[in-house]
């Protein structure tokens, strides 16, 4: 892949307790340094108007005056320090660099995957939040919107947090379609499956709010059964990926069970998607703070570009994950039939069923979702 970075990135330092801290970048680093096939671009930073075609005009100059005046706590989980508005500036523009490249039509082993920092897909229109101060993907997708020849993007979010912001931005317009999976009932409380969006764009936002302890195999026939369904109706011209990987079965805030293997599927799911819809690919990173959990993870997503196949999940898909699925399913989203973009997800008989009921009962991963809580992490 083509991974976008910026060394200014690192100069936001929200502290050293702080979940979202500039070691995330360089743990990534690090682990991409001997992978084949890895190149990094320098993208510009974004403009204080392309922050400003999705932000209110007076909050983007209130996060200048913030950070010019050394920073601080805007809220109690989201720090900032002098260099954060240049950092913030340059996640941005990664971002729209991805979007860019994407349309620009590198694809397959150069498919475009930002490494920006802080993330973005909690700052909604008006306000900072869980860790971001612009929105990234939101920022991207308008510019595409501007500068190309594009009508239509769909966003997809698989970070373990809603991402609340993205749908704030867009929840009334027509021309994104937002999709998230996240875990219900933690951080930072949004995503029912009946927010579906309003006005232009009724049936234009998608929540999937898997319960705790879902597996792969649930958000793979997520995928399979309402976004690609969704996504092919919408038509989009461009595709981009909000890539948080704390929903990562070892993740410390998450009690959701995605294996590495498992963001490697969806990836591979969503190539071939991009591929059958012509819509151009890109990802953007969001959270994910396990240094090792999210190294491997992104590891794995790179070399699903260079031909690795990942190795299909064996449990079947889960009983409350299934439910959340048909809510879904429910709510009326115009679909089109879709063929098949990746293995077959196991299906469960009944009495198996009856036992995968979705909720965690391991004490480590229980605890571990205690923690995300608690710590309020995007």
């Amino acid at each position: 892949m083509h991974f976008g970075y910026r060394e200014v990135c690192l100069d936001h330092d929200p502290g050293p307790r702080h979940p979202e801290s500039p070691d995330r970048l360089r743990a990534v680093r690090k682990g991409l340094k001997e992978v084949y096939g890895v190149e990094y671009a320098t993208p510009d930073s974004a403009s204080v108007d392309d922050i400003r075609a999705v932000h209110d005009p007076d909050y983007v100059d209130k996060v200048g005056e913030f950070c010019a005046d050394g920073g601080g706590d805007w809220d109690t989980d989201t720090v900032a320090v002098a260099k954060t508005w240049d950092a913030a500036l340059a996640s941005a523009g990664i971002a729209t660099w991805v979007a860019e490249r994407a349309l620009d039509g590198a694809d397959g082993r150069n498919t475009p995957f930002a490494l920006g920092r802080p993330p973005g897909h909690h700052a909604v229109g008006d306000d900072a939040m869980g860790f971001c101060f612009f929105n990234n993907n939101a920022v991207a997708a308008q510019w595409a919107l501007d500068h190309r020849d594009v009508d239509r993007v769909a966003i997809l979010d698989w970070d373990v947090h809603h991402g609340n912001g993205i749908q704030d931005i867009f929840y009334d317009r027509g021309d994104v379609f937002f999709a998230s999976f996240h875990e219900e009932g933690i951080y930072p409380g949004t995503g029912a499956v009946a927010e579906t969006g309003d006005g232009d764009g009724e049936r234009r936002t998608m929540n999937v709010p898997f319960p705790p302890g879902t597996q792969t195999s649930g958000y793979l026939a997520a995928l399979d059964d309402l976004v690609f369904p969704a996504f092919a109706a919408f038509d989009p011209d461009l595709l981009l990926v909000s890539a948080g990987f704390d929903a990562h079965e070892h993740d410390p805030i998450s009690r959701i069970r995605v294996s590495t293997e498992g963001y490697g599927l969806m990836a591979q799911r969503l190539q071939k998607f991009a591929e059958w819809v012509d819509a151009p690919l890109g990802f953007v990173l969001e959270g994910g703070y396990g240094l090792d959990t999210l190294t491997d993870s992104i590891r794995t997503v790179h070399e699903v570009f260079h031909g690795y196949q990942p190795e299909p999940p064996e449990d079947p898909v889960q009983a409350g994950a299934r439910s959340v699925i048909d809510e879904v399913r429910e709510e009326g989203f115009d679909c089109l039939e879709t063929p098949d973009f990746g293995p077959a997800v196991p299906t469960a008989d009944a009495d198996a069923a009856d036992d995968a009921d979705g909720d965690t009962t391991d004490g480590e991963a229980g605890d571990a979702g205690d923690a995300g809580d608690a710590e309020n992490a995007p």
